[in-house]
Order: C-alpha cells, then structure tokens, then sequence
C-alpha cells in the first residue's frame, strides 16, 4: 500500500454548507437537547454514548453461519431504515464517487459479477452510475440485473445472497430515503493500493460535500476515512461537521505509518484538526493507555469491530469512558447498551442525582478496572 502526503496547509477552505446549516450544532431528535456540538474552537462534544449501525442493519458476512451476518444487504436504503427501527443514533455507510462524479453508497473496491460462466471484476471509480446501478436487484419491476458476487477476505468468490435483497443506492437518495432523525457516519472511500494526488483527493470529496450541502438539512453528521489525508482535507474544505480519523489501532501494519497505531492517529488528529478516532476494538484494548491520552487531546473515541457485538465488551468500552461503537448486531447491541447504560443514567436523573452519570462509569474501582484491563489483550488472543 502507498499513501502520498499532500500540504493541506495549501488547500483553500471552502464554503460547503449552505448558511441555514452554518450552525456547529447539530441536533437530531433521537439526541437530547444538547446535540452533537462542534464548538467554536473545533472540539467534538458527543452528549451520550453512541450506537451506530454497521452498512445500516450490520455487514454481510456470506461465509458466515450466523444468519444475522446475512440477513439484510448491506450498504442499501432497506438496511439503513431497518436500522433505524433501533434505539441506535447513527448508521455508518461507505461513499464512493463513480466516474461521472455521482457519489455512491459501497464498501469494496470491485464489483465482482459472472456472465457466460466468467467472473470478472469492475472498480467502482471507474463505473459509471448508470453501469453501477445494474447490478444486483432492480428497482423497475420486471427488469432484470446482472448477477452480484463478493470476494472474501480470504480470496474466495461467492454468490452475494442474502434473506432480504435490495438495490444499491446513491447518497443523495440516502439523505431523501432514510428516517430523517438518524444521523449519517459518512466514511470516505478510497483504494489502499492506489497513490491518489492531492486534485484527485480535492475533486472527489467537493462531489461528495456538493451533496451533502444539498441534502443534509438538520441531519447530524460525521466524517471519518482511513485515507489520512483525505481526513485532513474534508477538514479543511468544511467547518460545519466533525471529521474522525479512522485507524486499525496497530492490528494491521501499513506502509504509511500514520496508520499503524493510535498514537499515530493521534497525531493525524492533532495535525489537521480533526474531532476525533475511529479505531478498531482491539486496539483500543490492547493499548488501553492510549484511550487517557486521547481524552487529554480532546478528542472523541469511537470503535468498530466484531467484538463490538458482544454486550459485555461493549459496556467495558464505556466504563473505559470510549463515546460510542459501531455494531453489527443493532437490534442486539442497542437494547443491551439502553438497559445496561441509559436507562440507569436515565433514572438516576430523574431522581435528581447531579452524579449519576459519574457514578454509572465507576462501578469497577480503579484498581479493578486497572485489573480488568491487563486482562483483555490475554482475552484477545482467543
């Protein structure tokens, strides 16, 4: 993989946002009356602990033998609005720009498809969004698609079934389809394999901002990319929305080694303004340590990964004082977090007890949370 630096210093920042979105608040009404705040000095106030939905409803996994991996397709208006029938406050979706500039919603690089008993694959980018919009489930009835496949990790090619199909979307139609009170994680897209140049970087994420100030209204968003620099330069091209950066936390190890550990996404952060962390679950808790420093840069901290569906990692993630965990398991997930997290806060507000909240993080004494924590990278392994 090969990642090249750009001077973001040199990128003019640019008007996005239509005025009647200009505020640093963003509100929705599955929040209380704080919002989500990006205040005047570009900090990131999350008000509670945050559930955000994997793709919508949760990512398919076909070579999976728990249903839930492939019960609804991924990355479509239908997993994104069966989300939103959960106690959840975000879905995180992935965003690409086909190749006459239309941003669209998919997770992979290719698209893998068969036709006369050959498989073959076509990149995204370089799809048209008339072409991309062929494959898979058509919305005109009668009308058939051409054949959907994936390639898993582990280099295999299959059948992309699912129990509930849909058709694939664009963002604008997102923004138009989805219940309006869900917020929109917006991931940035882009190929760990390709050296993509600073105009490129600028061209494409103006396409995406152009929709986004169309669209977006009162919607709460967040920005996050694995691409530092593209991270760096959402930033820069608009003040409205936070933008996180998105790391494996050190699990895996890149040629560029901003990606290669949390202090590295620290850094990133820190260097382009950015509000907050994404990383993956393991390596928050294989470096605990890190989770204090980040705080102490003001950032926000929040996770992905498949140990983000299990209840009780979870609630160590917010003793842990983590903001939120994107999750595959929404249905699961967001029940366990209401009855184990917000109903007490909840109810000792209502008591009047101006230390609930404080109270609901230390249930564990710090030498036991100490404790606790050296266990987890042992637990990890397994």
């Amino acid at each position: 993989m090969a990642l090249k630096a750009v001077n973001v210093t040199d990128v003019p920042n640019l008007d996005q946002v239509p005025e009647n979105n200009a505020s640093l608040s963003l509100y929705s009404s599955r929040f209380n009356s704080e919002g989500l705040e990006l205040n005047s000095e570009a900090t990131f106030k999350v008000p509670k602990f945050l559930v955000i939905g994997h793709r919508g409803h949760g990512m398919n996994i076909l070579q999976s033998s728990d249903s839930r991996m492939k019960a609804i397709k991924e990355n479509t208006i239908l997993s994104f609005n069966s989300a939103a029938k959960f106690p959840i406050d975000f879905i995180e979706f992935d965003v690409q720009v086909t190749k006459d500039d239309c941003p669209v919603i998919f997770h992979d690089d290719f698209i893998f498809s068969e036709e006369n008993g050959t498989v073959f694959e076509k990149r995204v980018t370089e799809l048209s969004l008339e072409e991309f919009l062929c494959f898979g489930p058509q919305r005109e009835a009668g009308k058939q698609g051409k054949s959907l496949l994936r390639k898993t990790k582990d280099g295999k090619i299959l059948n992309w079934n699912v129990e509930t199909d849909d058709s694939f979307c664009t963002l604008a139609e997102t923004f138009q389809k989805v219940d309006p009170s869900l917020g929109f994680n917006i991931e940035l897209k882009f190929d760990d394999h390709i050296v993509y140049q600073q105009d490129h970087l600028i061209h494409v994420l103006q396409v995406i901002l152009q929709v986004v100030s169309e669209y977006a209204k009162d919607r709460p968003i967040i920005f996050s990319s694995f691409h530092p620099d593209a991270a760096q330069l959402v930033r820069k091209l608009q003040n409205t929305y936070p933008v996180f950066f998105l790391t494996n936390g050190g699990t895996q190890v890149y040629y560029d080694v901003r990606r290669n550990s949390l202090e590295e996404a620290i850094k990133v952060c820190m260097e382009g303004g950015l509000q907050g962390i994404v990383s993956e679950v393991k390596g928050v808790f294989g470096n605990p340590g890190a989770v204090p420093r980040i705080k102490e840069s003001k950032l926000s901290l929040l996770t992905y990964g498949k140990l983000n569906n299990v209840p009780e990692a979870v609630c160590m993630q917010h003793l842990m004082g983590i903001d939120g965990v994107i999750v595959d398991f929404v249905q699961e997930i967001s029940h366990a977090v209401d009855d184990m997290i917000i109903k007490p806060l909840n109810e000792g507000l209502r008591e009047g007890d101006e230390e609930t909240e404080t109270k609901s993080k230390l249930q564990f004494s710090q030498q036991e949370l100490s404790f606790l924590l050296k266990l987890i990278p042992e637990l990890i392994q397994h």
